[in-house]
């Protein structure tokens, strides 16, 4: 199904921007024409509902007088644009997320306000003779390098429905994309991933350290008094966010993000789906039940049981961990955005696996040397 929407999405795209792409920067002087940037996620729900349902009724209805390109967030130059948005309309960050559409100055965000608000608007700029493209840091430039890739292909009238959304606006754009620029983003928010990330290294350095110098396993290991209450509530802690996050990714709602970061965009990137298919925040959800199954067999369980149970939770936290370093890399460096929900999660594994290691392994005690007679 989703395949087939996804087709459907490119198709629909591919025909409502043609027009504009092929005439290049001569259709922005055209009277009575109106433009629209529509920002989407090929994975996102509500941008399939205002892409197949709510857009070509309106497009039948103005035919070219609508112009629309659309503008793919999970491509680097789409992100990219996307971000000179946020910062050129000052988007508030609990309207930040997709489908968004910009018309003019205003911009509309989710699969309510925008068939709500959009034939309104629409109305407004036919009436008013129409409308140029949004002010879009990069924009311009993007438009002008795919209209210049378009006449560069003899064939590209013939063949416009075969052409990917991802390469209707070319990643080239003039909207920087190197390390610093991506960090520069979230400046507050990608320093703090940077902090936790060098600290989560050290950990799990400390702990690979004590295994690699072979430190004798204890022969009566338990995980108990503080230290075990303590590692069950950061499994329900990094439970409770893997829960959020799951929702969040897959209803597609917005969400709700701190002071500090853009949880939306992180949300919003490729990085949020394993292999395309499974949502990060649903495999949080399966391994921190795993972990707390393993947690009650440290607790309740009788001899070798016991043993096995605190060796998987170790097994448990060292790969979350590992897995964690990999997703709290991406958010500065490559995503160029922070989720703070994800910090957390992050953090909590962390520590779980410090606690766990504690209460497994045991520095050799050097025999007592008797003194001599």
């Amino acid at each position: 199904m989703k395949r087939n929407w996804l087709h459907a999405l490119r198709a629909l795209l591919a025909v409502l921007i043609v027009a504009g792409l092929l005439h290049g920067t001569a259709v922005l002087a055209q009277r009575g024409i109106i433009h629209v940037v529509l920002f989407y996620s090929p994975s996102c729900g509500h941008c399939h509902y205002v892409i197949t349902e709510v857009l070509p009724p309106l497009q039948e209805e103005y035919g070219d007088q609508l112009q629309l390109v659309g503008v793919d967030v999970t491509q680097t130059g789409g992100q990219a644009l996307y971000q000179a948005a946020v910062i050129r309309f000052n988007i508030p960050e609990d309207m930040r997320g997709v489908p968004a559409l910009i018309i003019d100055d205003t911009v509309l965000v989710g699969s309510v306000d925008i068939p709500e608000q959009l034939p309104g608007l629409l109305e407004h700029y036919q009436t008013a003779g129409g409308v140029d493209w949004p002010d879009i840091p990069g924009f311009a430039d993007a438009l002008a390098a795919s209209d210049e890739a378009a006449n560069e292909d003899g064939a590209a009238a013939e063949t416009s429905a075969s052409i990917e959304p991802e390469e209707l606006l070319a990643a080239e754009t003039s909207v920087p994309d190197d390390l610093m620029s991506r960090i520069q983003r979230d400046p507050a928010g990608n320093a703090l991933a940077i902090i936790l990330l060098a600290g989560m290294l050290v950990a799990l350095g400390s702990v690979v350290v004590r295994m690699w110098r072979r430190e004798q396993l204890a022969t009566q290991a338990e995980l108990n008094g503080w230290r075990a209450w303590a590692v069950a509530l950061l499994c329900l802690v990094g439970l409770g966010v893997s829960i959020y996050l799951a929702y969040v990714e897959t209803t597609n709602t917005t969400a709700v993000c701190g002071p500090i970061g853009d949880c939306n965009t992180v949300q919003q990137s490729p990085y949020a789906m394993l292999f395309g298919l499974i949502p990060i925040g649903v495999l949080g959800v399966v391994g921190n039940i795993a972990m707390l199954v393993a947690w009650a067999g440290t607790q309740w369980g009788q001899g070798q049981t016991r043993r096995m149970a605190l060796t998987t939770l170790l097994a448990l936290a060292l790969f979350g961990t590992l897995f964690s370093i990999y997703l709290t890399f991406l958010e500065p460096f490559v995503i160029g955005a922070t989720c703070a929900w994800c910090l957390t999660s992050a953090v909590s594994m962390t520590l779980i696996l410090l606690l766990v290691a504690g209460a497994l392994f045991v520095r050799p005690v050097p025999p007592v040397q008797e003194a001599p007679a």
